[in-house]
């Protein structure tokens, strides 16, 4: 709101109003600050490994060199033992004694200390902590567990000194969080080294605030752990009850009983089937897992299929696209103003900014490119009509229209989905502000990650802009989506799966079914101490810790409830428990109950060819999908050039919005275009119209000016002419 929108509010709306916008940017900044202070440390260790691995790279010619002299010399000794021969003689004949003696400090020189570790560089870094760390240190308002007391001591001790400026750090300064890692340049020959017991108060309270060991007032992002739970009054009640909306038997003994007694059967049976060498298209040896890859299933006629049909299919514009879709479903009626909750009465202007989230165009550059439309207007309605909530309704009625088209069901019922990351890289003013995420290389940028049900529609996005794992993410889109899919089975990739992520897809009433990379090195878990599955042993790994689970029962009960009802979002809390060195009850136990599980899963993908099959085309779609949006999100280069993080989320919002509308769109035409083969006598046999995809977009022109003007025949209610059918 302006200062003039704010005068015209009644005084005490007004100045609630601004009471409330501050405590909720307070609570962003602190979030914001400490996610700036990680980008630092993890720079920091990035610059102090590259420049190591240099050092050791400029010197390897020098050690293998060295390697090859001592090669030769030692070579010498041995024959020399052999012959009886004086051993000085023998290497005086290879090298002088002086050569040998420069050889040897060469050598020192060369080697590294025995931990070989880039650590002691990372104190090169120190000066610049030191530009904000005092300030830093002095605004959090930081409270701890007992397990990271220490840690929160030796921030009090950081304090002390900065208030006292003292470079002395005291004798009784506490080191127990001292890693051994760290003990070298920590523990100095004269005390305690400032500099490195600095850097590692630093970067163990930064793991401690990311495990919620400990945790800041005022913070959204980094409170305490148990206040993002569900009250503890309010669990019992909601348990004595029945109430708590899990799809799971809540009593443990029957739970464990029940989830064991199955493990146990699908261990005997497999091991039987391996045995007797009879499972499909598996081997399992002293070596381990052995599958056969998946053949490629779509025959040559669905291939000619597709491209008969997409040959009907009528060229249009993207913004043609746009409105057709909205006559179809009316998804911009929920982009409704911030106050008055109207529509936007202008659908055009409305388009346009959604269409320039969408491209990446970026709204400067769409009002130049479609005519009658201003800055201002993009502007304003973007700030006005343009949010998370009206992009996640928006979506929702174009998928709801996906799942009631008769002609989508040949891709699927809507139960099952999957996804996946797609990671875009970061340009201009945002490569400052994004994150380096190891699994895309070594250059900054954001991830999209996308859900996509088994008919194509994008229904759920999500910005990540921290190197995290896809898993984090993977059950949020399947939990707050606004859609009327119900999810029964979801599948990704190795990236998006850990034994949390498998416990709490159980709990809370989804199949799980990741296509696990390296499934042939993770163990399988059994119930008890003896190993009764003779054909199994290479892949067994240890047992289930019944009395774990049973011991933090209540507490995965309250996490999983409270992730159910809202209280807190999956992706928040599965970071949390997954992040180093947390190893408190509850992460362990909750591992110990998604070892079940994923060894469940695993029995079923050793024996389960069917499920092989649809886990592989599950994620050919989400891949698929990813292609359509990279020809779609063109403009920039493809890069991400927005620094703020809301703006991200719209990019990806509009992206996703585009995505389903052109799949809605190319479902209805190829529905005709069926009809249009069949009626005039091509052989169309059905079995391979599931072979069929929505997300072509050759014929769809995405660049040019944007003009929005509705064909003749659309303003009357009618469809476009497919193209002229040709019987090949």
């Amino acid at each position: 709101m302006t200062a003039q929108h704010l005068r015209d509010l009644e005084a005490t709306r007004r100045f609630a109003t601004l009471v409330a916008v501050v405590l909720d940017t307070k609570a962003t900044l602190i979030d914001e600050i400490i996610d700036m202070h990680d980008r630092i440390m993890a720079m920091l260790f990035n610059r102090a490994k590259r420049k190591h691995d240099e050092r050791f790279q400029k010197s390897g010619k020098a050690i293998n060199e060295k390697l090859r002299l001592y090669s030769r010399i030692g070579r010498a000794l041995l024959e020399a033992k052999q012959l009886g021969i004086n051993p000085f003689t023998a290497i005086e004949k290879i090298i002088s004694w002086d050569t040998f003696t420069e050889s040897v400090t060469e050598a020192e020189n060369l080697s590294q200390t025995a931990d070989f570790d880039f650590l002691p560089l990372v104190g090169e870094g120190f000066t610049q902590l030191r530009r904000y760390t005092p300030a830093f240190l002095e605004i959090l308002n930081l409270k701890a567990s007992p397990s990271a007391e220490d840690i929160f001591k030796g921030v009090e001790i950081l304090r002390s000194m900065n208030n006292l400026q003292l470079r002395k750090v005291p004798d009784d300064a506490p080191i127990s969080f001292v890693r051994k890692r760290w003990e070298s340049v920590v523990n100095a020959p004269d005390g305690i080294d400032r500099r490195f017991y600095e850097l590692c108060v630093l970067s163990e309270l930064k793991n401690a605030l990311r495990s919620g060991d400990i945790w800041v007032q005022g913070s959204r992002q980094f409170k305490d752990f148990d206040e993002y739970l569900l009250p503890s009054t309010r669990f019992s009640e909601q348990r004595n009850l029945n109430e708590l909306g899990l799809a799971v038997d809540t009593d443990c003994e029957n739970y464990l009983g029940n989830r064991l007694a199955l493990l146990e059967q699908e261990l005997a049976k497999v091991d039987k089937l391996a045995r007797q060498n009879e499972l499909p298209d598996a081997v399992i040896t002293e070596n381990g897992l052995k599958i056969t890859p998946l053949a490629n299933t779509v025959p040559d006629e669905a291939e000619e299929l597709m491209r008969q049909a997409y040959a009907l299919m009528p060229h249009l514009k993207i913004t043609e696209l746009l409105l057709e879709v909205d006559r179809w479903t009316d998804f911009t009626r929920h982009f409704t103003h911030l106050k008055s909750n109207k529509a936007a009465s202008d659908k055009q202007v409305l388009l346009t900014a959604i269409l320039a989230d969408g491209i990446n165009y970026g709204l400067s550059k769409m009002a130049e490119s479609c005519p009658g439309t201003t800055y201002a207007r993009l502007s304003w309605i973007q700030a006005w009509h343009i949010r998370d909530e009206t992009y996640s309704a928006a979506l929702a009625e174009i998928t709801n229209a996906q799942f009631k088209q008769p002609f989508a069901s040949w891709w699927g019922d809507g139960s099952t989905s999957s996804s996946d990351g797609q990671w875009f890289r970061s340009g201009g003013t945002a490569q400052g502000s994004s994150h380096f995420n190891a699994k895309y290389g070594s250059d900054p940028g954001v991830t999209f990650y996308t859900h996509i049900s088994d008919q194509y529609t994008p229904f759920y996005t999500k910005v990540i802009n921290a190197p995290v794992r896809d898993s984090t993410y993977v059950l949020d889109g399947l939990l707050y989506h606004e859609s009327d899919l119900i999810i029964e089975e979801h599948y990704t990739d190795t990236a998006g799966f850990t034994d949390h992520v498998f416990g709490l897809t159980h709990l809370l009433g989804f199949k799980f079914a990741p296509r696990i990379r390296d499934l042939k090195e993770k163990k399988l878990y059994i119930t008890n101490g003896q190993n009764n599955y003779s054909a199994l042993t290479s892949m067994i790994g240890g047992n289930i810790s019944e009395k774990t689970i049973r011991t933090h029962w209540d507490e995965i009960l309250r996490l999983s409830s409270s992730i159910k009802q809202g209280t807190v979002t999956a992706s928040l809390m599965l970071r949390k428990l997954g992040s180093y060195p947390r190893q408190n009850g509850l992460a362990v136990a909750l591992r110990e109950l998604g070892r079940i599980e994923r060894t469940l899963f695993a029995l079923d993908w050793i024996q389960n060819v069917d499920l092989r099959r649809r886990v592989q085309v599950g994620l050919n779609k989400g891949e698929a999908k990813n292609a359509l949006s990279r020809a779609v999100f063109f403009n920039r280069l493809g890069e991400m050039r927005d620094r703020n993080f809301e703006n991200q989320q719209y990019r990806a919002s509009g992206l996703n919005l585009i995505v389903a509308a052109i799949v809605l769109w190319n479902t209805v035409y190829l529905e005709r275009a069926i009809q249009s083969l069949k009626a005039h006598g091509y052989p169309v046999n059905d079995e391979h119209i599931q072979n069929l995809s929505p997300l072509a977009w050759e014929h769809i022109n995405l660049i040019g000016d944007y003009v929005w003007k509705q064909n003749k025949k659309i303003n009357l209610g009618n469809f476009r002419s497919l193209r002229n059918f040709e019987n090949p």
